[in-house]
């Protein structure tokens, strides 16, 4: 069921799991080493669903699961990247990249990601997952098969089976946010890190490709109001890290604000971040002005419980 890649060299392997990146790091260099690690390094492959998914967005399948930019229905699968061996056992965050419900951006909002989780020790779960393509149901039930493996694996992967997240960016955040609020108990994450989130499905203030390629052009009230989140949070939803920039002309600020309103209206702690500049899209990119201040509140988060 899986594949460990065994190719990396002890000097990379400690170069991205000790070592701190310079402030003055070539970005360009850092996104290849960390491509580099997730396809020959120390990344665990996993086909998502090896005996046949419940449902389909009729997409057929033959590519394997890889890493890359701006990738368009590929295979769905997990890339999971262990923290090194502590004595306690880690949280694990399920990572759902942007891109619309049209692409995932698994570089800058996904692969990106993994050198920071693992200096947290929290163990970083790449999912690539369907997009809708008609079929609003398949992208939550990806995430949720995602979540059933992590836990399968918690013993031997040496991760808190208690403490699993999800993470998404735009799409991606509307998607993490559609699980922590969705969820049935046996696959609610424990918690929900936000980045610039598609939130609700109101005409007036959602991203319309997001809209549009999940529910359709004509979606009905009720399946806006499904999947319009902000309406849909209960004292059972997870807790909440947001971020987002004032600037964002892509995604208005008011789905930020309106999740983190429900939550707190339902003593469901959250914590929201709005950064002046940065627009949409920053990920975690150290050419954001505010990277580096966005990952210590991020940090300290995680460790808050």
């Amino acid at each position: 069921m899986k594949k460990i890649f065994i190719f990396c060299t002890a000097f990379m392997m400690a170069e991205l799991t000790q070592a701190q990146f310079p402030a003055n790091l070539n970005e360009d260099l850092w996104q290849q080493g960390m491509n580099r690690t997730y396809v020959t390094g120390n990344a665990i492959d996993i086909e998502l669903w090896p005996n046949g998914a419940p449902n389909s967005n009729g997409v057929v399948y033959d590519q394997p699961v890889k890493a890359g930019q701006g990738t368009i229905d590929l295979k769905p699968g997990l890339k999971v990247v262990l923290p090194p061996k502590s004595d306690k056992p880690s949280k694990a965050v399920v990572i759902c990249p942007g891109g619309g419900y049209a692409m995932l951006a698994t570089m800058h909002e996904g692969i990106m990601w993994n050198f920071f989780f693992s200096r947290e020790n929290v163990a970083t779960i790449m999912l690539t997952y369907r997009l809708p393509h008609g079929h609003h149901e398949v992208p939550a039930s990806d995430v949720y098969q995602a979540i059933r493996i992590v836990k399968e694996h918690a013993k031997e992967w040496n991760i808190d089976p208690d403490q699993i997240g999800v993470m998404g960016s735009s799409a991606g955040g509307h998607l993490a946010s559609t699980v922590a609020t969705h969820a049935s108990d046996d696959v609610r994450p424990a918690f929900q890190i936000l980045f610039y989130p598609v939130i609700t499905m109101d005409k007036r203030y959602t991203h319309m490709g997001t809209h549009d390629n999940l529910i359709g052009k004509d979606a009905t009230p009720e399946m806006e109001k499904l999947y319009s989140n902000e309406k849909q949070v209960t004292e059972k939803t997870s807790r909440a890290f947001i971020v987002l920039a004032d600037d964002d002309d892509v995604v208005p600020s008011i789905n930020s604000a309106w999740y983190f309103a429900a939550l707190k209206d339902h003593g469901v702690p959250a914590n929201m971040h709005v950064y002046p500049t940065g627009g949409h899209g920053f990920g975690n990119s150290q050419s954001w002005k505010y990277n580096a201040n966005m990952l210590t509140d991020l940090a300290d988060w995680l460790h808050s419980f």
